[in-house]
């Protein structure tokens, strides 16, 4: 099982790492590279054809601004892709985000949130996908979802102890 991370600018690394994280957590191999759907297009290209041969089988595209990266490499490959919208500034984000979701018909890139949540729900959406053909990973995820559950139930138990 591999995903591959691709990111616009090597800036954008700290925000995803806690996406590699969560996906090395679950055994997923990841590869991550800097490659520009501008300033590096033939390497777009030739890193997405040939990632069936790398058993990548999960494409995770970080871009802020313009944010072409996730439709560009939709548009060379058979994967599923998920893109993430880096939030740059001037505008926060939001051209990112209406650059990865605004993908014509049959060209389909899936969005995340901008910032925060975002690189991690990458992440666990990738494994979803994994878990089709890797049925190993649903219990994992199960387990995740359980845990959460539990954090939150925990922290409720908090509050109503103040509140006595």
């Amino acid at each position: 099982m591999k995903v591959a991370i691709l990111m616009g600018s090597d800036s954008d690394w700290s925000r995803l790492e806690p996406c590699a994280a969560e996906l090395k957590k679950h055994g997923v191999a990841v590869e991550a590279r800097v490659l520009s759907a501008h300033r590096t297009p033939k390497q777009v290209v030739e890193f997405v054809e040939g990632a069936p041969a790398r058993g990548v089988e999960v494409l995770i595209c970080a871009a802020g601004g313009a944010a072409h990266l996730a439709g560009v490499v939709a548009a060379h490959t058979d994967l599923p892709v998920i893109g993430i919208p880096i939030d740059n500034p001037p505008l926060g984000g939001l051209d990112a985000l209406l650059s990865t979701v605004q993908m014509p018909g049959g060209v389909p890139v899936a969005a995340v949130a901008v910032g925060g949540g975002g690189p991690l729900n990458a992440a666990l959406f990738a494994l979803r996908i994994l878990a089709l053909a890797h049925p190993e990973l649903a219990p994992k995820l199960a387990q995740h979802r359980a845990d959460m559950a539990k954090k939150v139930a925990e922290k409720d138990a908090a509050l109503q102890s103040k509140l006595r």
